[in-house]
């Protein structure tokens, strides 16, 4: 996912995406735990894109005010 992507978005939009990608972060890192995890790779997109909406999002506050 890219920035320029999230930035279109609306900040409700990007407040479901985030709670998306709050439960799968969740989810794998149950998996991983359990033993059943096979990509181990994911959770490092995962981080990423939360990262990536958190700026987003937080730049579209800052621009606000």
């Amino acid at each position: 996912m890219k920035a320029q992507e999230l930035r279109e978005k609306t900040p409700d939009q990007l407040r479901e995406q985030l709670a998306s990608l709050k439960k799968e972060s969740f989810n794998l890192r149950f998996q991983q735990a359990t033993g059943q995890l096979e990509n181990t790779a994911r959770m490092r997109t995962v981080k990423r894109d939360t990262a990536r909406v958190l700026t987003v999002l937080n730049q579209q506050a800052d621009s606000e005010e």
